[in-house]
């Protein structure tokens, strides 16, 4: 049996969610260092709405578009509990 493309989309949609958070904390940590402050404010709702158009970019196939999304996700929680407080 195979899963609808629409279906994988919307799992890339959900998964665009958490790695867009991770990548705009990323982002700001890299930017400042660990004490970056306010600045996530700006960089999580970007890097959030870029995921989100990622997800739904057509140019890439569905799956892996999932796949992306599901391995940064994965790096970032990694990453979060390896640089945590």
């Amino acid at each position: 049996m195979r899963v609808p493309s629409w279906l994988i989309v919307a799992a890339a949609v959900i998964m665009a969610l958490p790695f867009g958070w991770g990548l705009g904390v990323a982002l700001a940590a890299l930017a400042l260092g660990r004490e970056f402050g306010q600045l996530p404010a700006l960089t999580v709702p970007i890097a959030i709405v870029a995921s989100i158009v990622f997800a739904l970019m057509p140019s890439v196939s569905p799956l892996a578009r999932l796949a992306i999304m599901a391995a940064g996700t994965a790096f970032f929680l990694v990453l979060g509990a390896l640089f945590s407080y």
